[in-house]
């Protein structure tokens, strides 16, 4: 067993450190684990890779073309650049090109900041679209369903409703339709979204990283919860979580074990 192990280790380096990865771990696994943070977009941790954004390409030595990080495994003496120059450049011309397709009106939306393409466009530091659209991509708003509603004119194509709703919920509600710049996330043959599927459910909100997808009558809530959310784990550090782990210790030995006050206190 000790002898399976070793051969499954892989030596890879990633920025100029070397770190010892799994055999079948993405490049993009291999980053987390030594805490070097690669952006993502249609990425959903334990669902299979679709690798349609192209937010995390990264350079890898000997290769001719970036390469996307959240599908390609390392290999043995891989050497891996994350934010070189070749690499922020294609991420920010990946971003302006979504957002010339992003046509939803995000400068007066008041609850942009819960846009993963905003937050990763703020990051690197992207202003408004080089590219013109001649012919803009707009659909009208569905609010048929009482538990979805949908604004595809913010959809970026990430795929990740498609997968969270047939690989999570299991329903398989959305597939891809049409071709090129017409590109879009159908409902069977391109319906208005209105099914008793979706009832208690809300997966695909939960996973669009756009407003593309709300909830009806809770959007801005649903959205502003988000939001603070966001805030608070960018706000907390290592020394923090370490906090949590004593308070609920504490409140362990105090009281012999974890009541429901205990841990909302922890919580809060």
């Amino acid at each position: 067993r000790k002898g399976l192990s070793k051969m499954s280790k892989v030596r890879v380096v990633i920025d100029g450190t070397e770190v010892n990865g799994q055999k079948g771990m993405t490049i993009l696994e291999t980053a987390k684990q030594m805490g070097v943070d690669i952006p993502t977009l249609c990425h959903i941790p334990g669902l299979t890779p679709s690798g349609s954004c192209r937010i995390c390409v990264v350079e890898a030595e000997g290769s001719a073309r970036l390469v996307g990080s959240c599908h390609t495994p390392i290999a043995e003496g891989m050497v891996i650049h994350t934010r070189s120059p070749r690499v922020l450049t294609a991420r920010k011309a990946i971003v302006e090109l979504l957002f010339a397709g992003h046509t939803g009106p995000c400068v007066k939306d008041g609850v942009v900041e819960a846009c993963q393409l905003h937050v990763i466009a703020a990051d690197l530091e992207v202003g408004p679209p080089r590219f013109p659209v001649g012919r803009p991509r707009f659909y009208p708003v569905e609010n048929i369903s009482p538990y979805v509603r949908r604004d595809l004119s913010k959809c970026i194509l990430c795929y990740r409703c498609i997968k969270a709703c047939s690989e999570i919920a299991g329903k398989n509600v959305y597939s891809m339709a049409y071709r090129g710049f017409s590109s879009k996330v159908v409902v069977d043959c391109d319906v208005p979204l209105n099914k008793e599927a979706c009832k208690d459910c809300g997966i695909c909100i939960d996973y669009c990283p756009t407003s593309a997808l709300t909830s009806p009558g809770g959007t801005k809530e649903r959205k502003q919860i988000e939001i603070e959310k966001n805030r608070a784990q960018a706000s907390i550090g290592n020394q923090e979580h370490e906090m949590l782990l004593e308070r609920l210790i504490a409140a362990q030995r105090e009281l012999g074990y974890l009541s429901e006050e205990a841990m909302s206190a922890a919580a809060r």
